[in-house]
């Protein structure tokens, strides 16, 4: 095929806007010779210094493109809306007479680019993709709007059905092999992806879609686009990312960098509790109840069992006098504290206030309570009595002595919580509870906790009040799964209820799976009617592996339809039968990577499948990664099915379905997410027989 005619001319404009990118980064850097400060300037001088010396920093790390492209495409606007071109990129940039070159795709004027259509052309007359490869064009590829266009040609006009933008450089795209990191898709946003980024920053955004329709990096374009946008005040209050583990937050880390946004925050729920080690997972039994609303009140009823009068009189010598604490007296001391306290450590101060009051009181010559307190308040048995009355207490203390007793379980408990839910919780206390006893489903409890609780006086002398971090806006992804404890925790650090929350209802596999949308949405901030979108279009996965994976979904969640896939062709999925299942998975895995050559591929199997898998690769001599200790870094890696949601590979190898359905909590939902990940070759071996719904596949 001939190249395009204006293949050169492009190539020409592209090498300029190089050039151009090059010299604001010499300007740049010849601002630091300006700030110099040498031994005799002022510290005001030097402030300044280290400002703009910061200043500078951060703008050169915004024009360093590294690898990535920095010209996408072109638009020319109709004569009627003025006859203009501009070329859209990565970053804006502007030549030495400050006329711009390249527009941020960010700015309004880039919207027609990804959003024009046949029905709204924005006022397009054409559309240009570039696709690339570092700075040299490989190909144009053009879209025209209208049959009355001014601009000839052989390339593709924009009829009012189209969907799909820049197809040809879409799929060259798509096409491209995995890194085993997610890339932006900054050069090809469709158009129900730009509205989702571009829509405006109050309330909370939530997005449905189905695998391959782009969700994840969606509610990350959409961050640096509000940040581009609301520069201030976002740029001060913090943009949140919270993901479901570690894995995806290592596989997503480089997407919001490549935009130019570096200092967006990356956490999962571990990460939002201090002073705690949190290692591993609950039990599905404990980790549901752990989620449970009701937890709110076993633990406010917790931390109030710990609020409690004298079990006798408290009496002590004083010179040649005794003073007495008796216990109508603690109780009143308990009952006003509970009264003018708003969290529970704070009430500590007005416990002691109150109980030296009342042992001065009991004395002769009215004692000064000040006097009282110097001279007494080391005595053993004041210090037992004041723990006794109103202990000072961590997240973790309370937590280790709940957990840890039965007696002081069953009491927070009460009906809420059933024996044999509190016999799921108990586990033995531990002399130091800032040894790594917490698990992850124990975060949202501490959080919970530390709020009721607030912080400790040393805490707060050193950390001022020690508020909950929040943030001008927090992006979720995977939310289908969160529990309700956990919202209530990204609730609380949301400073006006500004979120986008992603995830697919069908994809719901935890202890806490949802039905729809509407059991998340309650727990969220409720300031604003939230805004809903769903993205239809599958951009991932080939027709062939979609059609194959809407079988299960049929069974998995009958309410929902598949993503309707862009990409129509693709190898068929291979179905394969064995009576030697972990030698049958070896061949075919490095069958697979020969296939897709520097392509990333899986093995997914079900968490009890892990070992064997494993060690069949290593009597083999064949070394093999682990995504929870590796990521996507190895050419062959194994992943269990629970932690590889969100992820997307070349090819994937799912070992017998039978054991993901029985072995998952939902298992008709985590097979469906097994089955989405590839973007080109899928491959199932099962040794024991298909699930019905499968059974007709088999080749």
């Amino acid at each position: 095929m001939a190249p395009h005619p204006d293949l050169a001319a492009e190539q020409a404009y592209v090498d300029h806007a190089y050039r151009c990118l090059e010299s604001s980064r010499d300007s740049a850097k010849r601002l630091r010779s300006m700030v110099e400060v040498g031994k005799g300037g002022t510290e005001q001088a030097r402030w300044e210094r280290d400002m703009i010396e910061g200043n500078i920093a951060s703008r050169l790390s915004d024009l360093h493109l590294g690898d990535h492209t920095l010209v996408f495409g072109r638009i020319d606007l109709r004569q009627d809306e003025g006859g203009d071109s501009f070329y859209i990129g990565r970053l804006a940039v502007a030549d030495d007479a400050m006329e711009p070159v390249v527009v941020d795709w960010r700015a309004p004027v880039a919207e027609p680019f990804y959003r024009a259509t046949g029905r709204q052309h924005m006022g397009l007359v054409r559309r240009r993709h570039f696709a690339s490869r570092g700075r040299n064009l490989i190909d144009i590829e053009d879209e025209l709007f209208g049959e009355g266009s001014e601009v000839g040609g052989q390339y593709g006009v924009v009829d009012a059905g189209t969907t799909v933008t820049g197809q040809g450089t879409l799929i060259r795209s798509l096409e491209t092999a995995r890194t085993g990191q997610l890339g932006d898709i900054v050069a090809t946003i469709q158009g129900e992806q730009d509205e989702i980024i571009r829509a405006p920053l109050p309330g909370v955004m939530v997005v449905q879609g189905g695998p391959g329709t782009g969700k994840t990096v969606v509610a990350l374009h959409r961050a640096a686009y509000l940040l581009y946008t609301h520069r201030f005040p976002l740029e001060g209050q913090g943009v949140l990312v919270v993901g479901p583990n570690r894995l995806f937050l290592g596989y997503i880390e480089q997407v919001l960098p490549s935009l130019g946004e570096a200092g967006v925050e990356l956490a999962v729920f571990d990460d939002l509790v201090d002073d705690v080690s949190i290692t591993g997972r609950d039990e599905p039994e404990a980790s549901r109840i752990k989620g449970d609303l009701r937890m709110v009140q076993v633990l406010a009823r917790a931390i109030r069992d710990r609020k409690r009068a004298l079990r006798s009189d408290l009496r002590i010598g004083y010179g040649l006098q005794h003073l007495t604490l008796t216990v109508e007296a603690s109780e009143r001391v308990v009952a006003e504290a509970r009264r003018r306290s708003r969290g529970h450590n704070a009430g500590r101060r007005h416990v002691e206030d109150a109980f030296f009051a009342e042992l001065a009181a009991s004395g002769r010559d009215d004692l000064p309570a000040s006097e009282v307190r110097a001279r007494t308040r080391r005595l053993p048995e004041i210090i037992e009595a004041l723990e006794w009355m109103w202990p000072v207490l961590t997240p973790a203390q309370l937590l280790n002595d709940l957990f840890g007793s039965p007696a002081l379980l069953a009491s927070a408990a009460g009906r809420r919580i059933d024996p044999d839910e509190q016999a799921a919780l108990f586990r033995p206390r531990v002399s130091h509870p800032d040894q790594p006893v917490f698990t992850s489903d124990d975060a949202p409890l501490l959080d919970e906790a530390r709020a009721v609780l607030g912080p400790t006086p040393r805490r707060r002398r050193m950390h001022g009040a020690d508020a909950v971090r929040t943030y001008g806006h927090i992006v979720v992804d995977e939310a289908q799964d969160l529990s309700p404890m956990q919202l209530r925790m990204l609730n609380r650090r949301s400073l006006n209820g500004s979120m986008t929350v992603v995830g697919d209802i069908a994809q719901s596999t935890g202890a806490w799976a949802h039905q729809d949308w509407h059991e998340i949405l309650e727990h969220l901030p409720s300031r604003r009617e939230p805004k809903r979108a769903e993205l239809s279009i599958g951009y991932r996965i080939p027709a062939p592996n979609m059609e194959l994976a809407a079988r299960v979904l049929r069974v998995a969640a009958p309410g929902l339809e598949p993503p309707r896939p862009v990409r129509q062709q693709g190898d068929p999925p291979q179905v394969i039968s064995t009576e030697n299942l972990i030698e049958t998975v070896i061949d075919t895995a490095l069958r697979e990577h020969e296939a897709v050559g520097v392509g990333s591929v899986a093995v997914i199997v079900a968490g009890s499948m892990v070992a064997d898998v494993e060690q069949g690769f290593a009597l083999r001599g064949i070394e093999i990664g682990h995504a929870s200790r590796r990521g996507l870094a190895a050419d062959v890696t194994l992943v269990p099915v629970g932690l590889v949601k969100g992820l997307e590979l070349d090819a994937s190898v799912v070992v017998e379905p039978a054991a993901i359905l029985e072995g998952e909590m939902q298992g008709a939902r985590a097979l469906y997410v097994a089955l989405t990940r590839a973007t080109k070759r899928l491959a199932i071996v099962h040794e024991r027989p298909l699930p019905e719904f499968l059974a007709a596949a088999e080749t």
